[in-house]
C-alpha cells in the first residue's frame, strides 16, 4: 500500500538537503513567462526531456513547442511526450506522426475505450516538463494559445513553478514511470528537498493507486491553519472532506478567501459553483470573481508559509478520478510572493457579497444554478464511480 501523507509538519518527513548553491524555486505565470521558460529549458536540454500534459493543441503555441522538441530530438536528446488521450483528442494524427518521425517518443495516456475498460473517468491531468533531472516546470498550464494569450485576449489565469533542485529528479522518475506504464510500480518517499531556503515536495493524487497526497495536503493545511487561507480555484466544487475542513477553519475564525471564475470555459461548472456562494458567504468566506480571462489556476497559500501549485482542482474528480500532481512549498518568502500575486489579482476582481449576489440571484438564475449544480455533481459522481469499479475489480479478494 502506498504511503499516505497525514501531516504537513516538515519534521514528520524525510529531508534531503542539496549542496548546490544555485538551487531555487520560482513562481511562474501563464502567458509569455511560462512558454519562454519552457522553450529555453528544451533548448538547453542535453540528455533527456519529459513533457506530460493534459492538452496539447495544434495552434501557434503548440506548433512552437513541438518545433522546439523536434530540434532537441535532432540533437540526440531523448524526448518523451505523454499526452492524455481525451484532453488531446483534437490533436491531428498528422501532427502526432510528424513528432514521431522527428524522433520524439510520443504516447497517449489511456484511450477512452479498450477491450476491458472504459477510461473516461480517469485522466492523466499532469502539466509537467523536466529536463536532465535538474530543472522542471510543474503547474496547471497546458500547451495551447489560450494559456499563452493573444493580442486580443489575456492568457488564462494560471500558475506553475520552476524547480532547480533535487525535486526535479523525483519528477523525472515519476514521469518516466508514467510514460513506461509503471506509474504504480515505484514509490517516491515523502521527501522534502531543499530549494535554496525553501523546502519542496512532490504530491501525487491517483485514488485508484491509493495515492491521495494532494487531497491530504490540502485537507491538513486547512485543518492546521492558524490565520489565513487564500485559494485560486478553477472548477471549484470541493467534496465533503475538503469542504468540511474549510468550513471548520472558517468557524475557528480563519480568514478565508477564494478567487473564482467570473467567466469559464465550462459555464455549467461555474454556475454550479455559484449555487454554493450563499453557503460560502454564510461561513464568512470572501469570494472574488476574476473576469479578465478564464480562471484555470489551482493554487493556495496558508498562513504565509505553506503553498501549493499544480494540476489538482478542488473537486471530486481530482480527488477520486484523475491522476494529478502538485508541488508543495514550505517557505515564508515564496508564500509571500504568491500571496502578493493573489492580492494583485484580487485588486482586479469583483467581490461577491450577499447584497451583490441577491441583485443577480433572481428566481430563474437560482433555478439555473441549482440545476447546474445537480447536473455537475451527478456527472462527477458518475466519472469517479468508474475508477471505483476498476478499483474493486483490481483489489477484490
Amino acid at each position: 500500500m502506498e504511503h499516505k501523507r497525514t501531516t504537513l509538519k516538515p519534521h514528520d518527513r524525510l529531508f534531503q538537503n542539496g549542496t548546490d548553491n544555485t538551487e531555487h524555486i520560482e513562481l511562474v505565470h501563464s502567458g509569455e513567462d511560462y512558454f519562454l521558460r519552457l522553450e529555453k529549458l528544451i533548448a538547453k536540454a542535453e540528455k533527456e526531456i519529459h513533457l506530460q500534459t493534459y492538452i496539447f493543441e495544434n495552434d501557434e503555441t503548440g506548433n512552437r513547442i513541438a518545433a522546439c522538441l523536434k530540434k532537441a530530438a535532432q540533437r540526440k536528446v531523448k524526448v518523451y511526450v505523454l499526452l492524455d488521450a481525451y484532453g488531446s483528442a483534437a490533436l491531428p494524427d498528422s501532427f502526432a506522426d510528424d513528432m514521431v518521425q522527428h524522433g520524439i517518443l510520443l504516447r497517449f495516456f489511456s484511450p477512452l475505450f479498450s477491450l476491458n475498460n472504459f477510461y473516461i473517468g480517469r485522466r492523466m491531468h499532469h502539466k509537467i516538463a523536466v529536463v536532465d533531472k535538474k530543472i522542471a516546470l510543474i503547474g496547471g498550464i497546458n500547451i495551447a494559445d489560450k494559456y499563452y494569450g493573444t493580442g486580443a485576449a489575456e492568457p488564462w489565469l494560471d500558475y506553475a513553478v520552476q524547480l532547480n533542485c533535487p525535486a526535479a529528479k523525483d519528477l523525472q522518475i515519476l514521469c518516466s514511470d508514467y510514460f513506461f506504464k509503471k506509474g504504480s510500480s515505484k514509490k517516491i518517499p515523502p521527501v522534502l528537498h531543499s530549494a535554496g531556503s525553501a523546502l519542496v515536495g512532490i504530491l501525487q493524487n491517483d485514488w485508484l493507486q491509493r495515492k491521495t497526497e494532494v487531497c491530504d495536503a490540502y485537507t491538513n493545511a486547512f485543518i492546521h491553519a492558524k490565520k489565513e487561507i487564500v485559494i485560486v480555484g478553477s472548477y471549484f466544487l470541493p467534496g465533503s472532506r475538503i469542504a468540511k475542513a474549510l468550513k471548520k477553519a472558517c468557524k475557528r475564525g480563519i480568514k478565508t478567501t477564494v478567487i473564482l471564475a467570473g467567466i469559464s470555459d465550462v459555464p455549467l461548472v461555474r454556475r454550479a459553483t455559484e449555487h454554493l456562494y450563499f453557503s460560502f458567504l454564510n461561513h464568512h468566506m470572501r469570494i472574488f470573481e476574476w473576469n479578465k480571462s478564464v480562471v484555470h489556476g489551482k493554487a493556495a497559500v496558508v498562513d504565509n508559509k505553506w503553498s501549493t501549485i499544480g494540476s489538482f482542482n478542488l473537486n471530486s474528480l481530482s480527488c477520486y478520478g484523475s491522476i494529478e500532481m502538485n508541488v508543495e512549498v514550505h517557505s515564508v518568502n515564496f508564500a509571500k510572493i504568491l500571496r502578493a500575486d493573489f492580492e494583485m489579482v484580487i485588486s482586479q476582481c469583483s467581490e461577491i457579497t450577499k447584497g451583490s449576489l441577491r441583485q443577480r440571484a433572481g428566481i430563474f438564475n437560482k433555478l439555473g444554478n441549482w440545476i447546474s449544480y445537480q447536473m455537475v455533481r451527478t456527472a462527477m459522481l458518475f466519472l469517479t464511480f468508474l475508477p471505483h469499479l476498476r478499483f474493486l475489480k483490481n483489489y477484490r479478494l
